[in-house]
């Protein structure tokens, strides 16, 4: 990331931004699919609460949104015995191509390494590994489940 004006902080220093976060990670992965947002909404809402996980971190510049990612126990049904996840990570599309996307993503990895677990996981479409791979994170398994998913992890040096 190299602009000193954007910020990443968890969201419960920053709980005006829950809504952003909210209609974003809706929109991209939750309304397709039939959920309504406001199921969504309060999975945000329960990152405000003082337990280590489930957390969420948020990029910005000021009071502009620029993108999310979010820390919870499970992500991946087919792999129940994993956690915690990074996950619905998103950057607003103007803010894409920056590095902003792998700053959010090491920063909730740290931030979940931080809380004493030992490794981290994350699951993505296989297009977007080169992309996890250059960030660090090890490929550990390959087409799990329908979407035919990868399934990463980070491990605490």
């Amino acid at each position: 990331m190299t602009d000193p004006n954007v910020a990443i902080s968890n969201l419960r220093d920053v709980p005006y931004f829950a809504d952003d976060i909210a209609d974003r990670v809706w929109r991209a992965w939750w309304e397709p699919r039939g959920f309504p947002l406001d199921h969504i909404a309060g999975l945000v809402a329960g990152t405000l609460g003082d337990h280590h996980i489930p957390f969420a971190i948020v990029a910005h510049r000021g009071a502009t949104f620029i993108g999310t990612a979010s820390v919870i126990e499970s992500d991946l049904e087919e792999r129940p015995e994993l956690g915690p996840w990074v996950a619905a990570v998103w950057v607003e599309p103007t803010f894409r191509g920056l590095g902003l996307g792998a700053s959010i993503v090491r920063h909730a990895a740290e931030a979940a390494l931080a809380t004493g677990v030992e490794t981290v996981h994350l699951c993505a479409l296989p297009q977007k590994r080169a992309f996890y791979q250059r960030g660090g994170w090890q490929l550990d398994e390959k087409d799990v489940g329908e979407s035919r998913l990868d399934v990463f992890s980070m491990r605490r040096s």
